[in-house]
């Protein structure tokens, strides 16, 4: 498993991620909202917005919540301000680039307090286009590796266009280009295999190696982040070594 899977996997597993559950749904349903305007009510036709629902449920998010959530998206309730999906940039401590996901209703409060967050720590926003050229957007897929055939899923994933594919005792990860996602997700349900995160997502072309008390600062930063009520994810250049996920692990 990567670095960066590694390290938001102990902070599931203890909790530091998401740690009230309001909060969880909030972002599950702005997610849902996003996914239901781009493409439609009907997560058949739909394939953000069918993993939106299937992480929304696997949360035990409210039926009620995600129906709420489609109609708002669609246009069919005006409950709430009106969302939008912004990409923020900026550098963490020691030049690290970061990039922020966020929705939100107010984009006034949403920057400034991610600006709050980056110069308290050592960092800054960047300019638009100054830090998006060192990131790809792939497809990415993780799902438990218990009772998979390793061969068997991993032709399963090279046929359907994917780059990488990595194993280790708890995870299965496929990677590949924005184009393959569909093949591979159909391919997956083919196989009943349900990925536990099916999504498009930012990778660095290259990553920036630090000392482990500077790699555990710049994470520091990208926790803070996640916290914010208007973000969704952080990626960043960061390089996390097992020696940072040990201390991590152990903190």
């Amino acid at each position: 498993m990567s670095g960066h899977s590694h390290w938001a996997t102990i902070r599931r597993k203890k909790g530091a991620a998401d740690a009230k559950r309001g909060q969880v749904f909030t972002r599950l349903a702005r997610e849902i909202v996003i996914a239901a305007r781009e493409g439609g009510s009907d997560p058949g036709s739909n394939m953000r917005l069918q993993y939106a629902i299937d992480r929304a449920r696997a949360q035990n998010m409210p039926k009620e919540n995600i129906e709420r959530a489609i109609k708002r998206g669609t246009g069919e309730s005006k409950e709430g301000g009106s969302l939008e999906e912004v990409l923020y940039e900026g550098y963490g401590p020691h030049g690290i680039a970061i990039m922020i996901s966020v929705v939100t209703d107010n984009r006034n409060r949403a920057v400034a307090e991610i600006r709050h967050i980056l110069n308290r720590f050592g960092g800054s926003m960047a300019e638009a286009g100054s830090v998006a050229w060192q990131f790809t957007r792939k497809a990415y897929f993780a799902f438990p590796a218990e009772g998979k055939n390793a061969d068997a899923v991993f032709e399963l994933a090279v046929e359907a266009g994917a780059e990488d594919v990595t194993f280790d005792d708890e995870t299965v990860e496929i990677i590949g280009p924005v184009e393959s996602f569909k093949e591979i997700s159909d391919r997956l349900k083919a196989a009943g295999i349900v990925p536990e995160e099916a999504e498009l997502r930012l990778f660095p072309n290259s990553e920036v190696e630090l000392d482990t008390n500077e790699a555990v600062q710049v994470l520091k930063v990208v926790e803070s982040l996640e916290e914010l009520d208007d973000v969704q994810d952080v990626y960043s250049t960061l390089s996390i070594s097992d020696e940072v996920l040990a201390q991590l692990e152990a903190a």
